[in-house]
C-alpha cells in the first residue's frame, strides 16, 4: 500500500505536518500550540509511532523511480510540474527522517562513510542524490518560485548542495543567517581617518564582542569629511578597508605568483607583532560584510577559500601559490622517480634568514621518498606549504570569521561560490572578452570558436563567473578590461588552444589564462563538455 495512503487514513494530522513534526522535535512547541485544541495527545503519539514504523519498513525506491519518470515527462512544461510538488515534498520529508541528521561539523560536500548496519540509510542517500541531480533544473525552479520551500519540506537539499543554483543557496543562506529573535544591539558608530582606515577600524572592532559586531548596525564617518551615512559611506568604508588589508606594510598577505591579483596569508607575517590580532579582525570584517550583504574588493587563493569552508587542500592548489613547484610535483606524480629524485619526508624552510628542517612525519628526515610512497609525500608537503606553515594565521582569521558566520551554514558553498558571495558577480562584457582573445590552432571563423562564444553568451551571470574562475583562477575582471588579465609572466591575455580528442574535456591552465579546447562535432557537445569541465574543475579532489 502507498505509505501516504496509510498516513492519510491514520486519523492524525495531515501527512506533511505529521512527518515534519516527528522529524523536527525543535518545532514541537509551535506545532503543539497550533494543534492542541483538535488533536489529543495520545492520538498524536499513536500517529507518530505509526509514521515511524512506515519509515522503517517501506522501500521508497519505487516511489522515487515513478516520481522521477513523471518529472522527466513533464520537464518541458513547468506549469504541469507544479502538480507533483506535494509528492516531492512528501518524499523529501520522508527521506529527511530516514537518512537522519548530519553531524553538526559534517561537510555536506564530503562523501560520508556508510556502515553495513546503515544499508537502509545508504540506499535512501543514494536514491535522494540520484533524484536531485537528475532533476536539479526543476527543483531549482520550484525553489526560485517559492523560496520558503528551503525552510520547510525542501530543507533536505542542503544535504546535496551541489544541485542548488548559487542564487537559491544565497537566498537560503541569508534567511538562515538572519532568522530567529535577537537582542537589541547598539549601532556600531565609528569615525575613522581615511589614511589610517585599517588601524582605526581595528581599534574600534577590538573593543567589541562577536555578537555586537554581528548584529550592530554599522554607521561610518570619515574624519573631517562631511556626509551622513545612509549606506553609501559604509559601502565605501568596506571597499577602502578591503583593499587596505593587502597593504604590504602590514605584511599580512602576499599576492600569488600565478596572477598577482589573488592573495594568500603571508607565512612571514609574524614580522608584524600584531599579525594574529589583525587576522582575527579581518575575519570579523569579512564575516560582517557577508552578514550585511556588502561586497568586498578582496580575492583570495582557492586554498584559502577552502580553509574558510573547513575543507582539505589539494596539490593542484599549489599552482596559484608557486607555479614552478607545482610543475615539479606534477612531473613527480606522472613519472617513475626511482633512482631519479633523492628526497626525504622533510623539507627546508627559511624563516627570517634562518634555514630550518621541517619533518613531514615522525622521523621523516630519515625516510626516503620512493615510487611507492610519493603520493603520501605530495599530500604531506601540500599540507605543509598551504596549511601548516600558516596555521596560526588561518586559525586567527577563522576565530573572527566564525564569530559572525556559522561554519555549518557557510559550508553550503563551493570555493568558487564563496568568492562570489564575498566579492560579487562580475560584470562580464563578452564582446570585450572576445576582442582580447588569442587563438592557437584555430581561426575566428572555425565552427568551434563560433560555438564557443555562442555557449559563453548562453550562460547566465553566475555561469559566466564560474567559467572565468575555471580559466583564470578568479572571477575578477581587471578594471582596465580583459586586455590586462594577469598571468605568471605579467599581463597575459586569454587564449584558446586547439586540443585533440573529442572525448576529452576542455582543460585550463590558470597561470597562463589558457584554455585547451578539443574539437567536438556539435555545439551541444561543446556546451555540455564545457559545463562538466567547469563543475569538475571547481570541485577538485581534496586529500582526506
Amino acid at each position: 500500500m502507498n505509505p501516504f495512503t496509510i498516513l492519510a487514513s491514520s486519523g492524525g494530522p495531515p501527512p506533511l505536518t505529521a512527518l515534519h513534526h516527528v522529524h523536527s522535535p525543535m518545532d514541537r512547541p509551535a506545532l503543539e500550540e497550533q494543534e492542541e485544541n483538535h488533536i489529543p495527545e495520545e492520538q498524536q503519539r499513536q500517529a507518530e509511532e505509526q509514521l515511524a514504523k512506515v519509515y522503517d519498513k517501506f522501500d521508497f525506491r519505487a516511489l522515487w523511480a515513478r516520481l522521477s519518470e513523471a518529472l522527466t515527462r513533464l520537464q518541458n512544461d513547468p506549469g504541469s510540474v507544479q502538480v507533483l510538488l506535494p509528492m516531492i515534498e512528501s518524499l523529501m520529508v520522508v527521506s529527511q527522517h530516514s537518512m537522519g541528521k548530519l553531524a553538526e561539523d559534517a561537510d555536506p560536500w564530503a562523501e560520508r562513510p556508510v556502515n553495513e548496519d546503515d544499508s537502509t540509510r545508504a540506499r535512501m542517500e543514494q536514491e535522494f542524490a540520484n533524484f536531485t541531480e537528475k532533476h536539479r533544473k526543476i527543483l531549482n525552479l520550484m525553489v526560485r518560485q517559492n523560496p520558503s520551500l528551503m525552510s520547510g519540506s525542501f530543507a533536505l537539499l542542503v544535504r546535496n548542495p551541489k544541485v542548488l543554483d548559487f542564487d537559491n543557496k544565497r537566498n537560503y543562506f541569508s534567511q538562515q543567517l538572519h532568522k530567529g529573535r535577537r537582542e537589541h544591539y547598539t549601532p556600531l558608530s565609528l569615525t575613522v581617518r581615511r589614511q589610517h582606515v585599517f588601524y582605526d577600524s581595528f581599534q574600534y572592532f577590538h573593543r567589541k564582542t562577536g555578537p555586537e559586531i554581528k548584529h550592530g548596525k554599522l554607521n561610518v564617518r570619515f574624519h573631517n569629511e562631511e556626509g551622513v551615512d545612509a549606506g553609501g559611506v559604509t559601502r565605501e568604508w568596506f571597499q577602502v578597508l578591503s583593499r587596505e588589508m593587502f597593504n604590504p606594510d602590514y605584511a599580512l598577505f602576499q599576492p600569488c605568483a600565478a596572477d598577482r591579483t589573488t592573495y594568500q596569508p603571508n607565512r612571514m607575517s609574524a614580522v608584524n607583532d600584531m599579525h594574529l590580532s589583525f587576522f582575527k579582525f579581518i575575519g570579523r570584517v569579512i564575516g560582517k560584510a557577508i552578514y550585511d550583504g556588502r561586497l568586498l574588493d578582496a580575492y583570495f587563493t582557492r586554498s584559502f577559500y577552502k580553509h574558510m569552508l573547513g575543507r582539505s587542500v589539494d596539490y593542484k592548489d599549489l599552482e596559484a601559490v608557486d607555479p614552478e613547484y607545482y610543475n615539479s610535483i606534477e612531473w613527480m606524480l606522472h613519472n617513475d622517480i626511482t633512482d631519479v629524485l633523492e628526497l626525504t619526508f622533510a623539507v627546508e624552510d627559511e624563516v627570517f634568514g634562518e634555514t630550518q628542517v621541517v619533518e613531514l612525519k615522525p622521523e621523516g628526515a630519515s625516510i626516503p621518498v620512493t615510487e611507492e610512497n610519493k603520493h603520501e609525500y605530495v599530500r604531506l608537503v601540500t599540507e605543509q606549504r598551504l596549511t601548516n606553515s600558516i596555521r596560526s594565521q588561518i586559525d586567527a582569521f577563522l576565530e573572527g570569521f566564525h564569530e559572525v558566520i556559522p561554519r555549518p551554514l557557510i559550508q553550503l558553498f563551493s570555493e568558487q561560490e564563496l568568492e562570489l558571495l564575498i566579492s560579487g558577480l562580475p560584470d562580464i562584457d563578452v564582446d570585450e572578452w572576445k576582442n582580447n582573445t588569442e587563438l592557437q590552432g584555430y581561426s575566428s571563423s572555425d565552427p568551434m570558436i563560433q560555438w564557443w562564444w555562442r555557449a559563453v553568451r548562453s550562460f547566465d551571470q553566475t555561469q559566466k563567473a564560474k567559467l572565468l574562475q575555471f580559466i583564470t583562477g578568479t572571477s575578477k575582471v581587471p578594471l582596465e578590461g580583459f586586455a590586462h588579465l594577469q598571468g605568471v609572466n605579467g599581463t597575459q591575455r586569454f587564449s584558446i588552444h586547439r586540443a585533440f580528442g573529442e572525448d576529452r574535456l576542455p582543460a585550463a591552465h590558470t597561470c597562463f589564462n589558457q584554455l585547451d579546447l578539443p574539437t567536438y562535432d556539435s555545439y551541444e557537445k561543446l556546451r555540455s563538455q564545457l559545463l562538466i569541465a567547469m563543475n569538475e574543475g571547481a570541485e577538485g579532489f581534496g586529500f582526506a
